[in-house]
């Protein structure tokens, strides 16, 4: 089976080691990895400012460059939920549109993908430690992606799984909000780590890089003794 990676903007510049354990687990789990040098930014902050129109450039140059893959995954469940909104924004382009749907149609995030694809729920990994997890927005609500996380950290060696308090509860990130909305961003990241830290978890997992850098960086400043990881450098562990 041959996947196209989407490796996403803050995987490719800040989160290197979290492409590095996707690309490793998917090629363990008997994929073969394609990663087209031509994908940029999908357009997201872009479009969920409101500029749309200046959005669409990168949205059809994302949509050429995967256009020919089999399969694409992507290690962000917010950013493989924006390739499913291309088919809403073309929908109207008689070439576009087209593309969009297809690309849409074989677009998983990476645990959606082990698990309901590959449909395997065990990958043999080892991760001793006590973990809670987080679940983004735009992959719980959006993308509708719930369990499969969930299950493979279930299954993973070692692993003590703790559920989150008000995990349903967003961290404050949401892209731009962070920013135009910082107070009340800040109070919404407190929570969170709040919640985090009355698990008695040693790591907080999450699927997306986004949410993990705002959570990880009030857990800094605040001096938790608390690790922040993505779910695919847990799920690529064997010690």
């Amino acid at each position: 089976m041959k996947v196209t990676l989407f490796a996403t903007c803050l995987v490719d510049m800040f989160k290197s080691d979290v492409g590095k354990a996707t690309v490793e687990l998917l090629e363990r789990l008997g994929c073969e990895i394609d990663f087209p040098e031509s994908q940029v930014c999908c357009g997201q902050p872009t479009y969920n400012s409101g500029y749309v129109e200046e959005a669409k450039p990168a949205m059809k140059q994302m949509i050429d460059t995967f256009q020919h893959a089999e399969y694409v995954v992507s290690p962000s469940g917010s950013c493989a939920y924006m390739f499913h909104e291309y088919q809403h924004i073309f929908k109207d382009d008689p070439v576009y549109g087209p593309k969009a749907q297809e690309l849409a149609a074989k677009t998983y995030e990476l645990t959606e993908f082990i698990v309901d694809v590959l449909k395997i729920e065990d990958v043999g990994a080892t991760f001793p430690g006590k973990v809670t997890y987080h679940t983004s927005c735009h992959m719980t609500r959006l993308l509708g992606v719930r369990e499969a996380p969930i299950t493979l950290l279930k299954n993973v060696k070692g692993l003590e799984y703790i559920e989150l308090p008000g995990k349903e509860n967003c961290c404050g990130f949401g892209g731009t909000f962070s920013v135009k909305m910082g107070q009340i961003s800040e109070q919404m990241v407190n929570e969170k780590v709040q919640h985090v830290e009355e698990t008695g978890a040693d790591y907080l997992i999450g699927a997306d890089a986004s949410c993990l850098m705002n959570i990880g960086g009030r857990i800094t400043r605040q001096g938790k003794p608390i690790k922040v990881m993505h779910i695919a450098e847990v799920l690529n562990s064997r010690a």
